[in-house]
């Protein structure tokens, strides 16, 4: 009796460690090579760090092999991505809320709504920006600034000169690791889902090398501009980000019954086009006024908002018409502060009273 039961208990033990290897398995699957934004990368060696990041396809991982040090351009690319996502977002009703664990972003990525256009639109900007800015900076051996046109003299009078970023390297590479989890996907099962993120991965690419800016410098007696250089440089990250905002404004529903292209959903709008200044998306978006753990929403209860506001940081639009509280601030500072020779500083005590509105 004894030893049948010491069978049982060893029979269950089995199946609870084959379980558990199972689970550690299937955990890396949710992620993606997205969880490099908030993950610290600190100390690593990168040939190490490539095997154990979780959620890596074939393809990226082999990238990562090649060219290690590039891991750390993705990861602050993707961090780059995130923050930049949350100052856009940080007055709507979905503020591109993420954890730090390796979903990063949770459920709200399981919908191909507007939100998650945004989302894969401005990480893949953020990968152009950083690698590019690396280059330039000289931290990859695999590229270096853009001098192809040194040298040349334009029609306007001044030549290209200096060393212009390397913006071509930066979407050649963005592409190939981006993009290779969709295209692997894409070539098992044509999905319209698929499709939506290749084409917001491009537009967000496309967005860093359009904003590129031309820069020069004069040179010349006194200050003149007998002679002027110039050269292409990347526009700073927050001007992408409003860019990729306005894209995601006037974003493109698609029709899901065309899993091979990518079509307009509204009828008269057919054969228009869809080009590459359009974020696409499949799904509406949820209700984000309410708290909902299963879709990833925290909801706008405790928000702070603008009373006087007419925007979306309004407390009728954040609050979704729940009303909200107020509560009364006393802010104590130093004012008014004078140097006296010598040597010390005099300051008189200053409050103010402000009202803190948050939703119910």
């Amino acid at each position: 009796m004894e030893c049948h039961r010491w069978i049982g208990a060893r029979q269950w033990i089995i199946i609870f460690l084959l379980l558990a290897v199972s689970l550690s398995r299937l955990a890396p699957v949710c992620a993606t090579w997205m969880y490099l934004g908030v993950a610290s990368l600190a100390g690593s060696a990168p040939e190490t760090v490539c095997s154990e990041v979780p959620g890596l396809v074939l393809a990226q991982q082999e990238v990562c092999q090649k060219n290690p040090e590039s891991l750390f351009c993705i990861s602050e690319g993707a961090r780059r991505g995130i923050l930049e996502c949350q100052q856009q977002f940080k007055y709507e009703r979905w503020n591109c809320t993420t954890s730090t664990n390796q979903k990063v972003f949770g459920p709200v990525l399981k919908k191909g709504t507007k939100e998650t256009a945004f989302i894969y639109a401005i990480l893949s900007a953020g990968v152009v920006h950083s690698v590019t800015q690396a280059c330039s900076a000289g931290n990859l051996t695999d590229c270096s600034c853009d001098m192809s046109r040194y040298g040349e003299a334009d029609v306007e009078g001044w030549k290209w000169g200096g060393c212009s970023d390397n913006v071509q390297y930066g979407l050649w590479f963005a592409k190939n690791f981006v993009d290779a989890p969709e295209t692997i996907r894409h070539q098992d099962s044509r999905n319209i889902r698929n499709l939506m993120n290749l084409h917001n991965n491009e537009v967000g690419r496309r967005a860093v090398e359009n904003l590129m800016r031309l820069r020069c410098r004069c040179h010349g007696v006194s200050g003149s501009c007998a002679v002027k250089t110039c050269w292409r440089g990347l526009p700073s990250f927050h001007e992408v980000g409003q860019a990729l905002k306005d894209s995601y404004e006037k974003s493109v529903r698609l029709a899901r019954r065309s899993p091979n292209q990518l079509r307009r959903k509204e009828k008269s709008k057919r054969r228009v086009p869809i080009s590459y200044e359009e974020l696409v998306y499949v799904h509406r978006s949820p209700n984000y006024c309410r708290h909902n753990p299963k879709r990833g929403i925290l909801g706008t209860h405790g928000r702070v908002c603008n009373r006087t506001s007419h925007g979306s940081d309004s407390c009728d639009l954040l609050c979704c018409g729940r009303g909200y509280n107020t509560q009364v601030v006393r802010y104590v500072e130093r004012c008014h502060c004078k140097f006296h020779w010598c040597c010390y500083v005099e300051c008189k005590t200053c409050e103010t009273m402000v009202d803190f509105h948050t939703c119910k």
